[in-house]
Formats: structure tokens, sequence, C-alpha cells
């Protein structure tokens, strides 16, 4: 299958209409699927792996037409464009799991849920070889899927890896107002079952990592250690006083780190249910974050990984949708930066979230310290301390050959 069929085969699954004047049409008509939904998991047939297995081609280099898509100022590829193939991909996969024989159109609303991880291999991404991208479910919970991806490029006559990716996908009913059944995955060998179990342990850490969310708990006493030191090196030395606080030489304050956007949510960038596509939201969280690392670091930045992309609330098409961009921690030539996405409310003027992002950049050179001023960023210091140390070892992308930006 080509890339560009993958959304074209999404809008078939679901009976969604291509017309935005036909879209209240189109989700009266999926009240009809109802009825098709499983009343327990228990009634919906196994699946194995290889059924929900998909292959998908983007072929940038025997179809030249369409790199220009793809293409940046430097001649590489746009790593925002393959996000936002890496989530049609999850859905479409998640949709082969999940077939029902007895209707053309599936009665599921099939969402992503969460971007667990996304890790970077060392290899180029050329927009002149053909990339091929494929994946399948590894674990299901009773109305939750994830799914693995992987990416891979064209080098002489081998594809080689370029990153792996692991999402978390939902499936709700069709009117997506409620959760739904999904089928039962089955496994057919030691390495199934060694995904499967990774799938739970990947279920366990991170119900883990957010009941020790800092939005629920303190510090740990090391991580209040790390926060008074910082504190303790901004004292103006000259004076006695905990008020004047002066920056350490190559250091710099966390509030002049941000940039901000705002995007008005035309339909164009709706997806198959008539919401904002989840890929177009991560796009542009991303390419505002990349800006952000770019212009701290003062020089182009490489993404080394992206974790823990929650997807809260859907965006409306209409929103106005406003992305906060900013570094919460440095370290050598890593730099960590969190994206707050938030809508309002045309009639309240309320503002509520609807995603947060967190990436990860390696830049030339090293970077500065990032120094927290107030109690709230020196929690986002340690949030994005702890999603940095969560990618493990530091990868080593400083092949001249690779670079990945917006």
């Amino acid at each position: 299958m080509k890339a560009r069929k993958v959304r074209v085969k999404l809008r078939e699954i679901v009976g969604a209409s291509t017309n935005w004047r036909d879209h209240v049409k189109a989700m009266e008509e999926r009240k009809l699927l109802h009825s098709f939904l499983a009343k327990s998991q228990k009634a919906l047939p196994p699946r194995r792996m290889k059924d929900s297995y998909t292959e998908v081609l983007l072929p940038l280099g025997s179809q030249p037409e369409l790199r220009e898509k793809y293409l940046t100022v430097q001649n590489t590829v746009r790593f925002g464009r393959i996000l936002e193939d890496l989530d049609s991909l999850g859905v479409l996969i998640c949709y082969k799991h999940s077939k029902i024989q007895a209707t053309q159109a599936s009665p599921l609303s099939i969402v992503t849920a969460l971007v667990d991880k996304i890790d970077m291999c060392k290899k180029s991404i050329s927009p002149e070889q053909d990339i091929k991208f494929s994946g399948h479910v590894s674990w299901v919970g009773k109305t939750s899927m994830e799914v693995k991806m992987q990416m891979r490029q064209l080098h002489g006559d081998e594809y080689s890896p370029v990153l792996d990716a692991t999402f978390v996908m939902v499936a709700r009913d069709s009117e997506n107002k409620g959760p739904a059944f999904v089928n039962p995955l089955l496994t057919e060998s030691p390495e199934e079952e060694e995904l499967f179990a990774q799938g739970e342990l990947n279920k366990g850490r991170r119900i883990a990592f957010s009941s020790t969310s800092l939005l629920k708990v303190a510090p740990s006493a090391e991580e209040r250690t790390t926060i008074h030191e910082m504190f303790l090196n901004t004292l103006d030395s000259k004076t006695i006083s905990f008020r004047s606080r002066v920056l350490p030489p190559n250091a710099v304050w966390m509030e002049d780190s941000k940039l901000k956007s705002l995007l008005v949510c035309h339909p164009q960038e709706r997806n198959i249910f008539n919401r904002i596509f989840g890929g177009f939201l991560m796009r542009k969280a991303y390419e505002l974050a990349w800006a952000t690392a770019c212009s701290f670091g003062g020089s182009r930045p490489f993404v080394v990984a992206v974790d823990d992309i929650m997807f809260q609330k859907p965006v409306e098409v209409g929103s106005l949708l406003f992305l906060s961009s900013q570094v919460c921690f440095t370290q050598d030539n890593y730099i960590q930066v969190r994206v707050h996405s938030e809508v309002a409310s045309l009639q309240s003027k309320e503002h509520t979230t609807t995603n947060v992002f967190h990436f990860t950049f390696m830049s030339e050179k090293e970077v500065p310290l990032v120094f927290p001023k107030t109690y709230g960023e020196s929690m986002l210091y340690l949030d994005g301390k702890r999603h940095f140390n969560s990618m493990g070892a530091p990868v080593n992308l400083m092949g001249k050959n690779y670079r990945v930006e917006p």
C-alpha cells in the first residue's frame, strides 16, 4: 500500500465523507452501526499479530513528485510529516486487528490515546530514497491496543532501520462517545509472547510514572536536593538575600526559553471523525519544539526521541489552538523541550489542555544550562529531567549524514 492511500482507506472503513458539508450526515449514519458493537470481549474472535501486520511504502525515491511535501530547505525529510504518517498507520493497523466481517463500515471509532515512545536510530533520512513503514498490534487490553511500528529507508539494496515507534490506541463506539471492546490477541511464538509481556510492562510503567507525577506527589529527596543546589547557585554572593538572583556562567533562565504559536483549526486538518487530526497536532507541536531547541542551542538540532504524548481531549474543528513550547532541561548537547497545547472556548474564554508533548533534541554543540526561577518552573525542570532519563543510554546520532528537521 502507498502512504498517500492510508487515509483514503481509513475513510472507507468508517464511511467518512471527503466533503466537509456532508460530515453531519456521515456521523448520523454511523449511529446505525451501534448494533454491531460487541457486548463483551469474549464475544469477539481472537486475532494474531500477523493479522494486523501492515506495510506501507512512501516512494520518495521512485516518485520524486512526492518529495516536496516532505522536503526541508536543507534537503532532508520533515520529521513532522513522518509523525503524521505514523499516526495514520497506527489507526489503520488497529482497524485491521478489529475488522468485523458482518459490516463493511467499522462500528468502532479508533483514536490515538498516547505516543508512548519513538526512538531514532543512527541512520540518515534522505528525501531521495524510498521509505517503508511497517507495524502490527503487539498488546491488547479490553478497549485499548498497543501498536509497534518501524520505519526503514532504502540504502543500496536493503532497507535500514530509521526509527521504532510505540503508540497506544483506544476503541470507542460508533459515535465516539464511550469505550468499545476490541478483539483479544493470540501469541504464537516466544518472540510474540515477549512482545505481549513488554506491552504489559509498558502499561505498568505508565501507571507508575503517572502515580509519581509531580502534579500529584512531592519530588523525591534527591530531586529536592537538586533544586535547592540550583537555587543556591543563583544567589548573588554580594548580598545576603534570597531575592537577589544571578545566573551562573553559560546559563539561561527557563522563562527566557519559551516560544508560542496560535493555530486556527480548519476543516482541511480534520480526521475521519471530524475532529482535528492527531498527526497534524503532533507535527505542529514538533515544529514549534524544533524551533525552540534551534533558537536555544544556536544550531540546527537533531531529534533523538519522542515520548509520552498524551491526547487528553479532542480538538474540535474551528477551535483556536494555543501551543506553548519551553526548554525544561539540558545536559551537554541535549535539549529537552515540553510543548503544552490548549484550546480556548470562545464563549467562556476558558482554556482547556488538550495535549502535552515531550521531545528530546541533540545540538551540534554543547548548550547552556537552563535554570528555573519559580517553584513551578522547578517542577517543569524535574519533569523534563525524568523524561530525559527515561530515554535510557544517550544515543549517538552525530554522524554527519543524520539530520531530521521539521
